[in-house]
């Protein structure tokens, strides 16, 4: 959530910090601004709404040449979306603009203590007294400044700073927020992800947590919290800029989940050799299964809908304690979890602030840790004891899809990798898993020509204000993303529900024309779901099935069938889920929504 974009070399600023915040847009937004350093001093211009709407004020504004800025989309935290509350913010004496993600827990604190000494707030947001804390702290060097204000703030940031006392500079610093540095050529960047900077360079630097960076157009200079000068590691980004642009398609979304096939064969192919997973190489031992007395398995959202379906598998061939839980309970329940364990987190981003905190927990009590991430470099990735990338991609659309997908098949393979290092699979056991997996690609392109038929059904229930979702077993966790996701893009009310528990008082709900997505794909489970959708059907449900068994629709049963590729109940999840994605999809296009920037949502949630 927010983005964070800077620029300083010789080229006009405002031009590639507009293109950088829209490559951001995808993070969340309502609100967006930009400062450059004229000759004159800070100029600063920012607006509620869209970034169009901030291009369009630039131009009518005029006068932004500079060659040096900071931009900055904002999702609100601290005060509602106003033109007032977006960002940059500037110093009480006009010298300094700074851009903020993250929630600075003690800014009431500070804007006590800021009001005192004479300064008046003009936002109600905790960044503009980060702006005014700074020049407190400002002597004349913006290094010692800097530090010194962070020493004063409690919770999460990265900031990004412009001085008129230090023309043709950018100073920026990060904790528990990401945050990444462009190396160009003759000019260099900031940013919050690497789509902003792919258009100018491929080389960046990731900062670490309390690191201090000054940028100037020739030069970048890392210092530790303490001032003393670092050797950053320059990385390389191993995609290219077409990756992150839509390639002829409407949305990201619907491009992202038609690269699906490639996604999980990227994540796969490297880990599979002699059909036996070979996971080593992340860290991932015979000797780490072993002896676990349980595995906990920790996210949010899509994450820990994949840590649904890996709680099933995982228990299923290895046969040790699984548990799934929402971080952020997860965190604060005081959890049972100590060296014996095994802690498994799963992000996208590899940023997500409920998940990180509940891993910091969990190493914190001992316990062995793994992170699933898709973001290379990413805090996750980096505070981990292992870590298991899954090489989707960049994912664009807030609502995630091929990252889901791609956890998933990471989620076998440490399934079968631990089942083979118990012995509660046998190799041919684990060699058949593996050939299966290896078949889920072509699979999932046979899924994806259920397209046309799911468009049609969107078109037809596209009015419906609820859905709900039922099946049992991997088939109930598939449909817990299923109705996550037709949340997420249509804003259609949708729950899901184990089909079991339906006459525990759910299907009182159930009227004529309400509308129940049946998944069942499990052989030794159909007949009992079957039993469900009837219950329904019988109290005037509409009902759509998504099956891989041979049955015809049946207007005593259901009124549409949905027919994906068969095969091991295991490993359902990864097909069922498919023409789900795609309803969700057409729904929200039927009803007009913002498919890849969904209404108060964020991509990355790096706050609590």
């Amino acid at each position: 959530m927010c983005g964070i974009v800077g620029y300083v070399g010789r080229e006009e600023a405002v031009p590639v910090l507009l293109q950088g915040l829209y490559k951001l847009e995808y993070r969340g937004y309502d609100s967006a601004g930009v400062a450059v350093l004229r000759p004159e001093g800070l100029k600063v211009v920012k607006t509620k709404g869209r970034i169009k709407n901030l291009e369009d004020k630039v131009q009518q504004v005029g006068g932004m040449e500079a060659t040096c800025g900071i931009g900055h989309t904002r999702w609100a935290t601290h005060g509602e979306p106003s033109d007032v509350n977006a960002h940059p913010h500037i110093s009480r004496n006009g010298r300094i603009a700074i851009v903020h993600n993250g929630i600075i827990e003690n800014y009431l604190e500070l804007r006590e203590m800021l009001t005192k000494e004479g300064y008046e707030m003009q936002s109600q947001t905790d960044t503009e007294v980060v702006a005014h804390l700074f020049e407190h702290h400002f002597k004349g060097d913006m290094m010692q400044a800097l530090m010194d204000t962070v020493k004063d703030l409690r919770g999460s940031y990265a900031l990004g700073i412009l001085s008129a006392d230090d023309p043709g500079e950018i100073y920026c610093t990060k904790r528990d927020n990401p945050l990444i540095i462009g190396v160009g050529e003759g000019e260099n960047l900031i940013a919050s992800d690497i789509p902003a900077i792919i258009q100018k360079t491929k080389h960046y630097i990731v900062l670490e947590d309390n690191q201090i960076a000054r940028i100037t157009p020739d030069q970048v200079e890392v210092f530790n919290a303490f001032g003393q000068k670092l050797e950053p590691e320059v990385q390389t980004v191993n995609w290219d800029i077409s990756s992150a642009e839509k390639g002829g398609y409407e949305h990201f979304m619907i491009k992202e989940i038609m690269e699906q096939p490639k996604a999980l064969r990227d994540t796969i192919s490297p880990r599979i050799e002699g059909d036996l997973p070979r996971l080593e190489e992340c860290g991932l031992t015979d000797e780490l299964f072993h002896d676990l007395r349980n595995i906990h398995i920790v996210a949010c959202g899509s994450a820990l809908h994949a840590g649904l379906v890996g709680r099933e598998v995982i228990e299923r061939f290895a046969r040790v304690p699984v548990s799934a839980s929402v971080a952020s309970e997860f965190r604060y329940r005081n959890p049972i979890i100590g060296k014996e364990d095994l802690c498994i987190v799963i992000s996208q981003s590899g940023e997500t602030a409920d998940t990180l905190a509940a891993m910091r927990e969990a190493k914190k009590r001992g316990a062995r840790t793994i992170a699933i991430v898709n973001v290379v470099s990413s805090s996750a990735a980096r505070e981990a004891d292992s870590v298991l990338y899954t090489w989707a991609g960049p994912e664009i659309a807030v609502a995630t899809t091929k990252a889901y997908s791609a956890q998933l098949a990471a989620l076998y393979l440490v399934a079968i990798k631990a089942g083979l290092a118990r012995g509660t699979l046998t190799e041919e056991e684990g060699k058949e898993y593996c050939r299966k997996i290896n078949e889920l690609p072509e699979l999932i392109t046979e899924a994806l020509r259920t397209r046309p038929q799911i468009q049609y059904l969107a078109s037809l229930y596209s009015n419906r204000q609820s859905v709900f979702f039922i099946g049992r077993g991997v088939d109930y966790a598939a449909a817990q993303e299923a109705s996550l996701k037709l949340k997420e893009i249509s804003y259609i009310h949708s729950e899901a529900y184990a089909a079991g528990e339906l006459k525990h008082g759910t299907i009182s709900l159930i009227e004529d024309g309400t509308l129940v997505v049946a998944m069942a794909n499990d052989k030794a489970l159909y007949e009992k779901t079957l039993s469900n959708v009837k219950s329904v059907k019988a109290r005037g449900a509409s009902v759509i099935m998504v099956t891989n068994e041979e049955v015809e629709p049946d207007p005593e049963i259901c009124d549409f069938v949905v027919k994906i590729p068969d095969c091991d109940p295991a490993l359902s999840a990864s097909l069922s889920i498919i023409p789900m994605q795609l309803f969700s999809y057409y729904m929200g296009v039927y009803r007009g929504c913002d498919i890849d920037k969904p209404r108060n949502l964020a991509k990355s949630v790096t706050v609590e």
